[in-house]
């Protein structure tokens, strides 16, 4: 698993939403009819009046200004709002306490960094299904727990064996194995206490089926069999095909990415139709999560990432640029985003704006 690195550097990313994207070959596309006006005719074969005159250009000033094109979805300033919100929020909820070590552990990787995207898409989830997102707040910070919990875990000599993460030392390499074993377990723990006891104003059988998605998400069903195949495939990846390849990242990446919508659109009060479209959308934009990173971890070096670039060469594993080949790998990533995109098309286009530009930022992102 990888992570993301500040924020500031992804308010510099953003800049590629304003020009457009070239095509690819094997892009699915939306199509998003535009507004067509065909004014009535105003003409008359009465005399005009005055009156009859000030009342056409009301209006036609009235048409101007209903018609007239609306503000374009600010990205950087909404996630900037975010991550500063979020990370507030798990500041105030995870604080030193005895015995202090551990819980300093806990904050260190916490409060490290990141664009905080699992959080603003469950937030984001939530508002458009017409929920506040207040009723998500609790659980934005739970998913952030358990990815943060997921790359302490990681990192450990016994999986991928980092000393970098986030542009820092990894936990063990501050804390020493043991405490960060401890601290990953603890965060994991407090993600589950602190989602059943700070969701407020939500209906109780909406917050269970959120603590049962997010559990299902991260055990044998999800993360922890993605991880466990990635690691018997690691050094072993010659008879490795896609389908494998994607069963481990659909488990180990997009696994998460899936319960973080998911869990915002349950407690948002979304329908179970709006749900499992939520659902199709986060999966798709998880596998793409992985297919970008590969990408990065051959084409960026570990300043630009933040992590220890190279990482896949080194210990062997199979990645989609080694197994489609660097274009083909871009071009599927494009597929990706286009075909996550398409299952947002009967949301409010408004509500739906932080969904589309996360959609694309994970698709462009640059490190």
């Amino acid at each position: 698993m990888r992570s993301m690195n500040l924020v500031d550097s992804w308010v510099q990313t953003c800049s590629i939403f304003k020009h457009p994207i070239p095509c690819k070959s094997l892009i699915s596309f939306i199509y998003h009819p535009g507004f067509k006006f065909n004014p009535k005719s105003t003409k008359s074969k009465r005399p005009i009046s005055s009156f009859t005159i000030s009342a056409i250009i009301t209006q036609q000033e009235s048409e101007i200004d209903t018609h007239k094109e609306k503000p374009q979805f600010n990205f950087n300033a909404y996630v900037t709002e975010k991550a500063n919100f979020i990370n507030k929020a798990l500041d105030d909820a995870v604080s030193v306490k005895n015995p202090p070590t551990i819980h300093e552990a806990m904050r260190y990787s916490l409060l490290a960094g990141g664009k905080r995207v699992r959080p603003m898409l469950c937030i984001a989830a939530c508002e458009v299904v017409g929920g506040d997102q207040s009723a998500a707040v609790p659980a934005a910070c739970a998913v952030e727990m358990i990815h943060t919990m997921s790359l302490i875990h990681d990192d450990l000599p016994c999986m991928d064996n980092d000393d970098l993460r986030r542009g820092k030392p990894t936990n063990h390499k501050v804390f020493g194995e043991d405490v960060a074993v401890l601290a990953a377990d603890s965060l994991l723990a407090f993600a589950f206490e602190f989602i059943a006891t700070a969701t407020k104003g939500v209906a109780p059988k909406r917050v269970l089926a959120a603590v049962g998605e997010l559990a299902k998400a991260i055990g044998t069903e999800g993360l922890v069999a993605g991880q466990v195949v990635d690691l018997s495939c690691t050094g072993n990846n010659a008879n490795i095909g896609l389908d494998t390849l994607e069963f481990i990242h659909i488990h180990k990446t997009a696994a998460l990415l899936e319960a973080s919508v998911v869990l915002g659109a349950i407690l948002g009060g979304g329908s179970d139709e709006q749900v499992e479209k939520l659902r199709i959308f986060a999966r798709k934009i998880g596998l793409l999560f992985q297919v970008v990173d590969d990408i990065l971890d051959i084409t960026k070096s570990s300043e630009e990432l933040g992590k220890t670039a190279g990482k896949d060469l080194e210990t062997d594993k199979m990645t989609y640029p080694k197994l489609l080949g660097l274009d083909k790998a871009r071009e599927f990533a494009e597929k990706l985003n286009e075909e996550a995109k398409e299952q947002l098309v009967d949301f409010d286009m408004d509500k739906a704006a932080p969904l589309v530009a996360l959609a694309d930022y994970i698709a462009h992102r640059q490190n």
